[in-house]
């Protein structure tokens, strides 16, 4: 039951995207046929392929392959929101708990086939949203690993850790950017679509007005189009992605303050208090929900 009420405390809706979504719409053409504007005259397929086809030809150009081979996992992650919820920021807290409870009672070394063999470790198995986190066993793994070898500065290996952080930062936000730059360059595009439907116009100027009217109208679609989905998806869509990713790297900022708390001398409880007060308040459980999920953790060996 505790862990169904973490669950829900620290969720985001997927479903924000697609009610968000359908607000837009609703309220933007609503509101147009409302007031009596006709909704035939916005259905511009051609118009909506030159800017749309403009930006994604730009967003080829602009990008490298990582980037874009990770525009799936980009609308993924929009969809489900922060993975993280509450739950695993408990079982994040308790697994470094047992991890430096461990190190206390037998030593550095106590640790060694843990951190050796992670894929078989008994104590990170423990704890399964962990376990599956390649890049968050790694990270303990290979800090832990330099403490084992006799590494002690705490400054230096504060310094390691927030250059590996921010490297994993600047690798995420080359996606928000590219993301971003589709969201600037549309408005211009509708521009663009705009001034080639007024050129089309302008070889047809000998019509009657009522076929001329449907000829501009037209054209200014484009740009109606490029500014709507600028501003309506693409840069909202953008800034989700930046509060994402920005909410995930929480849990990496925990084991950070963690290990760092763990290596200056702190006890188990003190290291995973520091752990705890890094993470944003909306997903932070209390004192004591963390005190009871570490008061019956399993012997590990």
């Amino acid at each position: 039951m505790q862990a169904r009420g973490l669950l829900r405390r620290g969720s985001v809706k997927p479903m924000r995207l697609i009610i968000g979504s359908i607000v837009v719409c609703v309220c933007t053409f609503g509101g147009y046929a409302a007031m009596g504007g006709k909704l035939g005259v916005l259905w511009q397929p051609f118009e909506f392929v030159i800017i749309l086809g403009a930006a994604i030809g730009a967003f080829i150009i602009g990008n490298t392959g990582p980037v874009l081979k990770s525009v799936p996992f980009m609308f993924a992650t929009l969809m489900r929101g922060p993975k993280y919820k509450q739950a695993a920021f408990v079982e994040l807290l308790a697994m470094q708990f047992a991890l430096y409870r461990l190190v206390q009672q037998k030593g550095v070394l106590g640790i060694e086939q843990h951190i050796e063999d992670p894929a078989n470790s008994t104590l990170f198995k423990a704890f399964p949203t962990f376990a599956k986190n390649h890049h968050a066993v790694e990270f303990v793994c290979d800090y832990m690993r330099m403490v084992s070898l006799g590494v002690d500065n705490v400054h230096a290996i504060g310094d390691l850790m927030d250059e590996e952080l921010e490297t994993h930062h600047e690798e995420q936000e080359r996606v928000v950017g590219a993301l971003q730059s589709v969201a600037d360059a549309t408005p211009a595009l509708g521009i663009v679509a705009a001034v080639l439907g007024v050129i089309k116009t302008m070889g047809s100027i000998s019509e009657p007005p009522e076929v001329l009217g449907y000829l501009i109208g037209g054209a200014l679609v484009g740009t109606f189009f490029g500014v709507f989905v600028a501003y309506g998806f693409f840069g909202p869509m953008a800034q989700s992605l930046r509060i994402i990713f920005a909410a995930e790297a929480k849990y990496y900022q925990s084991l950070r303050a963690g290990l760092l708390a763990h290596i200056a001398g702190q006890p188990p409880v003190m290291a995973v208090e520091f752990a705890r007060k890094a993470l944003l308040s909306e997903v932070r459980p209390t004192f004591g929900e963390v005190e009871a999920a570490t008061s019956n953790l399993p012997a590990t060996t």
